[in-house]
């Protein structure tokens, strides 16, 4: 007599049991990070910055450039991309191509320059700094003299109007302010994704680049009052809590 109120109650466990993995099955300290103290952010007030720390050394930055576009236009209109390059493997090069990258960003070519350093660095070699005979880290790293060069070619830009702008004390504040934010957020691998100077995740966090592209969603949403968050799957589940202010 007691079966119909049994199964009653074992179908009530299993839809609660559904929606509570829906709404947890982005897990922190598992698939994502608190960033302790909450970093000050780059974008526009009412913008929810996604920051992708980087370097043109980093070869898996190279790869993921398709996935990192695609994220781009996933993201809703009050979330902002922005790269962060990280300089902590000097022995690579990485300082040169940091101030070369904002060098390119004051110049207003980074749009055009971005993708070519990419390619100057993985593709034709032009500014790698591994030997391609070798395979071996060379004795001369290419300058930001070289870089100058290179984006010349790639831009259009005066050489000269490129080294400016790299030893200009603007791009030497800005270095270190990446610096400091990569510090901070301990974020020691590339490529990593920081959300709203609060998260950080990597495609190891994930489970895949594909993945990233959900969970950076799912953690715009969180910083988005009124927005639904969505699980793995892009199940909607409950509003977004407001962000906590900084």
């Amino acid at each position: 007599m007691n079966r119909p109120i049994t199964v009653i109650c074992a179908l009530l466990v299993l839809v609660f049991s559904a929606g509570a993995h829906a709404d947890d099955t982005w897990v922190e300290g598992r698939h994502y990070f608190l960033v302790t103290p909450a970093q000050h952010t780059s974008v526009p007030p009412g913008k929810v910055e996604v920051a992708e720390i980087f370097s043109y050394g980093c070869p898996y930055c190279s790869q993921i450039v398709p996935v990192v576009k695609k994220l781009k236009a996933a993201l809703p209109a009050n979330a902002q991309l922005v790269y962060v390059p990280a300089s902590f493997l000097p022995r690579e090069d990485w300082p040169m191509y940091q101030r070369a990258f904002y060098a390119a960003q004051a110049l207003g070519i980074l749009d055009k320059a971005h993708e070519a350093l990419f390619g100057a660095v993985w593709s034709t070699g032009e500014l790698s700094y591994t030997d391609s005979s070798t395979g071996k880290i060379k004795s001369r790293l290419p300058s930001i003299e070289d870089a100058a060069g290179f984006v010349a070619k790639a831009t259009g830009v005066k050489e000269e109007a490129f080294l400016a702008a790299a030893k200009s004390f603007g791009v030497e504040v800005k270095m270190k302010g990446a610096d400091a934010f990569v510090t901070a957020t301990e974020s020691l691998s590339t490529p990593t994704f920081v959300v709203n100077g609060k998260y950080r995740l990597n495609s190891e966090s994930a489970g895949s680049y594909e993945k990233v592209i959900e969970l950076v969603k799912y953690l715009v949403a969180k910083e988005s009052p009124g927005t639904k968050l969505t699980d793995a799957k892009g199940a909607a589940g409950k509003d977004a809590p407001k962000p906590a202010a900084k």
